[in-house]
């Protein structure tokens, strides 16, 4: 099945009411997906807002729907993966109603960076997120090296 990728890294403003306007090239790569609605939930890793296109929500609930429930560990991780979990729109304006809840976790203030992250977007407060790319906690060659560095998918030997 082949994945939609989502390109770019947009900032906006937040509204009085705490809606996102997305910016319109953001808008126009989402457009398939304006119909189906998206899923708002709380990023695993990062103190962010995670929104998944409807088709791509549903793939992922296809593989953790084949976790053995039986396991403890995997309800735990069910339980957790799905906290917060919103099912939102983006109305006829472009606008994304960002629930409470999920301000609150994500520190969202006034300022806010979509980034995408191949087949869904990270929503960030501004200042998080150039925290989290500064790179000060982090050698981005050595994590490159160790995440990428043993893909070989051509016969040629290039990565």
């Amino acid at each position: 099945m082949n994945l939609d990728t989502i390109i770019g890294t947009y900032e906006c403003k937040v509204d009085a009411k705490g809606r996102l306007l997305l910016p319109a090239p953001l808008k126009k790569q989402l457009t398939t997906s304006l119909q189906d609605g998206f899923v708002l939930k709380r990023s695993v890793f990062q103190p962010c807002l995670e929104l998944y296109p409807m088709k791509e929500w549903n793939l992922m609930m296809q593989k953790i729907n084949t976790l053995n429930r039986f396991v403890k560990k995997n309800n735990d991780f069910i339980r957790r993966f799905t906290a917060g979990v919103k099912v939102v729109e983006i109305d006829a304006l472009g606008r994304l109603l960002v629930p409470k809840d999920l301000v609150v976790f994500a520190s969202i203030n006034k300022e806010v960076v979509f980034s995408s992250a191949v087949n869904i977007l990270e929503i960030w407060d501004k200042d998080l997120y150039e925290k989290s790319i500064s790179g000060e906690d982090l050698d981005f060659a050595d994590l490159a090296e160790e995440v990428m560095g043993n893909i070989n998918d051509n016969d040629n030997g290039i990565s």
